[in-house]
């Protein structure tokens, strides 16, 4: 300042009056400190060439993505770094399970431009197809790769690996095919992998052996094959890794071999899923201290012959045991801990006799599958636990009548009841109001008498099923208020007289059979019941309408015959 005083002397307030000017031209046209800047045109090319590749978008996340600037949070989805106004996320997912919302088009190679990205999400758009980009692997800060729920074809990039701060992968339920790149085990932060539901085929790496942070691995629903590798999950003695493992699924693949011994040492593993594979015997005999975290076990349908469910499994403090296909033998088991279980799922088996106290002190429980097995009891006799909301016993000896599952105490609190395939008789129990019953299935039994017009409570009811039992009288017209029902089967009976028009309230029924009744009268013309096919009408004593022959003139003196 002094240097201008010298300078100009007497024009001291005209200088000055000129800088005041000068600072505040600048203090409009630049940010202060204090505000984020705007950002990079770089990123927001890459963005804007993202969005151009996307042909639909019922979300309508993309039409927020206008103007200049990316960063001010405007740009639904985005979010950037208030120091550098460089995009850190980009995070677009479908919200809930709304079938109506989705993208449809391909991801651009533009993404691999944000280079300063750390999180990127693109999940449950359903539509969106084509090939992961080759040019993510540019993204070296990148922390989070989701891109689960789309449509995403061809094979997952082997340069992903290059991605050295990944902690997160989730390629799941895509059409990725091909094997399963090695080079993903160069990802030494991974906490989790998740690339279940694909097409993948082939061993899982060997290389996967070095993850000692991963704690989430799901690879189910694939068409791998092979060997369980010792480096994943299931740990060799001499190895010791992936100590921080909580969760392994490796259900619904082609794996061979054993459940080697040391699964003990997983410490802190509480969810063990190897189901749906053709993993042979022995089981192994774990050690009363091993696995001690363990709260939910399935070992269904595997090439295992267990006989009975071994000691380790029953005196621990499980919430979830599915054993189901497993060659169990004998009575139903006793569980040292009864009351910790939430489900149990023993189906698919040889076990005999009885339940009585099989329920006892089962507290927790909420789930119970005990389908197609050889019980047999009576089921009148039947203790169920409140709160129970699933009872699966389809396909064994029952006798007795269904006075006790079906009434009011039960129903309020049971969502599922399938009886099915026994030897059930009596009549259908009234029903009370308040139920939460959603399926209700009691075909191939010895069931007589009418369908009560109580079943217009059922207001939850999704699925009934009645077929194959000796039901009759005619079809009440309160079913018709049943307007959540997916599915309804009531053939094989003596049902007689007209089918209900008040049906025709039930829009969204996917499924009907009235086969082989008395029923006679006009099938209600109304969709979707005269688009079913015409054998879920036949051989009853006289329908007609579409999809059978219209109907002629004599036909309300049959109906009254």
């Amino acid at each position: 300042m002094r240097l201008w005083i010298w300078l100009w002397g007497m024009n001291l307030v005209l200088i000055l009056s000129i800088l005041s000017q000068f600072s505040k031209s600048a203090a409009e046209t630049t940010s202060s400190p204090s505000e984020a800047p705007i950002c990079s045109e770089q990123d927001r090319a890459s963005l804007l060439s993202f969005k151009a590749g996307i042909l639909q978008d019922t979300t309508e996340t993309l039409s927020s993505w206008t103007g200049k600037d990316c960063c001010d949070g405007g740009w639904e989805g985005v979010q950037c770094n208030p120091s550098t106004g460089r995009v850190n996320v980009l995070q677009i997912q479908r919200p809930g399970r709304d079938s109506d919302t989705y993208m449809k088009g391909t991801l651009s190679p533009s993404l691999g431009n944000l280079h300063f990205l750390e999180v990127l999400i693109i999940s449950g758009m359903k539509h969106i197809t084509g090939a992961i980009p080759a040019s993510l692997s540019n993204l070296t800060r990148l922390t989070q790769l989701v891109l689960e729920d789309n449509s995403l074809g061809g094979y997952i990039p082997p340069s992903l690996g290059r991605l050295s701060l990944l902690q997160t992968l989730s390629l799941s339920g895509n059409h990725l095919k091909g094997q399963i790149p090695p080079t993903l085990g160069s990802l030494r932060n991974l906490v989790q992998i998740n690339l279940a539901r694909n097409l993948l085929s082939g061993p899982i790496p060997l290389s996967f052996k070095p993850l000692q942070n991963l704690q989430y691995l799901d690879l189910s629903y694939n068409l791998l094959s092979g060997s369980i590798p010792d480096c994943i999950g299931i740990i060799p003695d001499q190895i010791g890794s992936l100590k921080s493992l909580t969760t392994l699924q490796l259900s619904n693949n082609q794996l061979t071999g054993h459940v080697p011994l040391s699964i003990s040492r997983l410490q802190n593993i509480w969810y063990l899923n190897v189901s749906r594979n053709c993993l042979s015997d022995p089981l192994p005999v774990i050690p009363p201290k091993g696995i001690p975290s363990l709260l939910s076990i399935d070992l269904s349908y595997n090439n295992l012959s267990l006989g009975s469910i071994p000691d380790w499994i029953r005196i621990k403090q499980l919430r979830d045991v599915h054993l189901a296909g497993c060659k169990l033998k004998g009575a139903l088991p006793h569980f040292n801990r009864p009351d910790s279980l939430n489900s149990i799922d023993l189906s698919d088996n040889y076990l005999v006799g009885g339940i009585s106290n099989f329920f006892t002190n089962m507290s927790s429980l909420q789930k119970v599958k005990l389908s197609n097995n050889q019980l047999k009891f009576d089921i009148s006799q039947i203790k169920v636990p409140e709160g129970l909301s699933s009872l699966n016993l389809h396909g064994n000896q029952l006798v007795g009548s269904l006075s006790t599952i079906l009434n009011n105490k039960t129903t309020s609190s049971l969502e599922v009841i399938d009886v099915s395939n026994n030897f059930i008789s009596g009549r259908i129990p009234e029903f009370m109001e308040g139920s939460s019953l959603k399926v209700l299935k009691l075909g191939s039994n010895q069931i007589s008498g009418s369908l009560p017009v109580s079943i217009s409570n059922l207001i939850e009811l999704e699925r009934l099923d009645i077929s194959r039992n000796h039901i009759s009288g005619s079809i009440p017209t309160g079913l018709g208020q049943l307007v959540n029902l997916r599915w309804l089967d009531i053939s094989i009976n003596g049902l007689t007289g007209q089918i209900p028009s008040s049906l025709s309230q039930i829009s969204n029924l996917k499924h009907a059979n009235f086969r082989a009744n008395r029923l006679c009268g006009e099938i209600p013309q109304t969709r979707p019941f005269n688009i079913f096919p015409a054998v879920a009408y036949a051989h009853n004593s006289c329908l007609c309408g579409k999809p059978l022959l219209p109907c002629k003139g004599n036909l309300q003196k049959k109906i009254g015959q």
